[in-house]
């Protein structure tokens, strides 16, 4: 990208060395250190966010889009760092030293562990730290701390680098999508992507979430580059981005080569496809099969070969979560010894894909800070939720018929994926928002898409289904209202349930009532 203007250092030189001192006043150690290495990152961050917003060309609104992901993202990681020491729960480890996700905690604490070590930086990669499964942002961080922070633990550097990595993606991922379907489809997929609370909290965490979505932003304009402009050297970037995704998380890279593979299939360009390439990617395929059945080895995981360790694997994490929700739940531990023990599973994907319960956080008691952060994720996913939903009825609605494909094939990959997490991560309010955020990137795309096709249609399915999901709020919101508050009436989990599908029948079908008037009247 030749896309570096001078008066970008105007601006960004005087800022970086301005916003770097008052960061490294709330950092410990040396000022002068911090304040050195905190302009270098903020100088590296503003520039490589200017060259690639400029480069994707989207024009005032992609650099409010890209100025908003980045301010945002780290502006909420500073804030969370400095106030949860204060004003979260008290006495909890991670939280007092300024931390959102225990994941993050531990692998920061092993980086500075690493980089204030004389052992190689490489070393991040062997048994010793296992709390970074694959080594790769483990190593990141502590070659970070190491030359830029060498006096001091400064943990707001990781934050500023995972704030950079969330923005990033933003104007790879606008530039593709406006390939592909045009200006109303990227600058839609592209506020969603960029503007996303989940996506906005992780992005202010020192979390592989980040990372994963701006390579994945990187491979998937690289593809379509390619593919829509016959150019080989657009390929780099779809390298640079499975290798970026297999040194944090290799699992991540096979699922984007299935989806990059589906695309082409779909498209049936085989004349476009060399042998190389199969070489390539069946290379790609069996290093990422390799590498995380090695990493989950180190985590204690056996079996004779590296596909029997990812079968026990998903097995075994798969009992394990359902476990977990029996256990920490007083009340699904009720349910559960009233349900068949074939329903728990369902019950465990189900009560998954509704994570982070909207009605459970509103009403449930915390403290202001988890609150709003609570509130903030629980509202975006269930905003994101009927769109995903309603993704097929504008992939049916799409032409051309390869567009209609192509949506259908996403909607298929994000659902198994969605599926997939919220059997991985169970019930957790936590683990399992963050693995389905990893895919962001195709929700971000298929929910940009059904905002665009309702714009342009006004199909009534879309406030139908919003309707549907009000009566599931009201009536959750109803149950937990009185479960931890004692206000209203005491309904039976199973009534509830019943009559909240009682009401999505009677939607359902005055829906398709209306529809079926509406082409009655229309063929007269």
């Amino acid at each position: 990208m030749k896309n570096f203007s001078q008066r970008d250092l105007y601006w960004s030189v005087p800022l970086s060395l301005l916003l770097g001192a008052a960061l490294s006043y709330v950092q410990p150690g040396n000022w002068f250190v911090g304040w050195v290495g905190f302009a270098f990152l903020l100088l590296i961050s503003f520039l490589l966010l200017a060259m690639s917003t400029r480069w994707a060309g989207g024009g005032r609104m992609l650099v409010w889009m890209v100025m908003l992901a980045f301010a945002l993202r780290f502006a909420g990681g500073v804030t969370t760092y400095l106030a949860l020491p204060v004003i979260g729960h008290a006495g909890d480890e991670e939280q007092s030293a300024g931390f959102t996700y225990t994941d993050a905690y531990r692998r920061d604490a092993q980086a500075w562990e690493l980089a204030v070590s004389d052992r190689p930086i490489l070393d991040a990669f062997n048994s010793r730290f296992a709390y970074d499964q694959y080594g790769g942002l483990l190593a990141f961080s502590a070659l970070v701390y190491r030359h830029l922070s060498p006096d001091d633990h400064r943990v707001l550097m990781l934050v500023l680098l995972s704030g950079l990595m969330g923005a990033l993606g933003v104007p790879f991922m606008w530039k593709a999508v406006n390939l592909l379907w045009g200006e109303k489809s990227a600058f839609a997929s592209g506020w969603i992507f960029a503007l996303f609370p989940e996506s906005l909290l992780l992005g202010g965490s020192a979390m592989r979430e980040p990372y994963l979505l701006a390579c994945s932003a990187f491979a998937f304009w690289g593809f379509i580059a390619w593919h829509e402009r016959q150019e080989k050297r657009p390929l780099l970037w779809v390298a640079l981005g499975i290798a970026g995704m297999l040194l944090v998380s290799p699992a991540i890279a096979l699922v984007t080569m299935v989806i990059l593979g589906g695309w082409l299939y779909f498209t049936r360009d085989h004349s476009r496809i060399s042998w190389w390439m199969v070489a390539g990617a069946v290379l790609i395929f069996i290093i990422g099969v390799f590498v995380l059945s090695s990493a989950l080895e180190r985590g204690n995981v056996s079996g004779g070969s590296p596909l029997a360790v990812l079968g026990n694997f998903i097995r075994a994490s798969l009992k394990w979560n359902v476990y977990k929700v029996e256990e920490e739940s007083g009340w699904v531990q009720k349910l559960f010894d009233e349900m068949p023990d074939w329903m728990q599973l369902p019950f465990v994907m189900i009560y998954g894909v509704l994570q982070p319960v909207l009605p459970a956080i509103l009403v449930a008691p915390t403290t202001v800070i988890w609150k709003v952060i609570g509130i903030l994720r629980a509202v975006g996913w269930y905003a994101l939720l009927p769109a995903l939903i309603l993704s097929f009825g504008a992939a049916a609605a799409s032409s051309p018929d390869l567009k209609r494909k192509l949506l259908l094939w996403l909607g298929l990959v994000v659902w198994g994926w969605v599926l997939f997490t919220a059997l991985r991560g169970g019930g957790d309010q936590w683990d399992n928002p963050r693995y389905r955020a990893i895919l962001f990137l195709w929700q971000a795309i298929l929910a940009g898409q059904v905002w665009v096709w309702w714009r342009e249609t006004r199909n009534p399915w879309v406030p139908r289904v919003f309707l549907m999901e009000v009566v599931f709020v009201g009536m959750f919101g109803q149950w937990y209202l009185n479960r931890y508050l004692q206000i209203g009436v005491q309904l039976a989990f199973q009534h509830m349930v019943a009559i909240i599908l009682g009401a999505w029948v009677v939607i359902l079908a005055y829906g398709f009532w209306r529809d079926r008037v509406r082409r009655i009247r229309h063929s007269v």
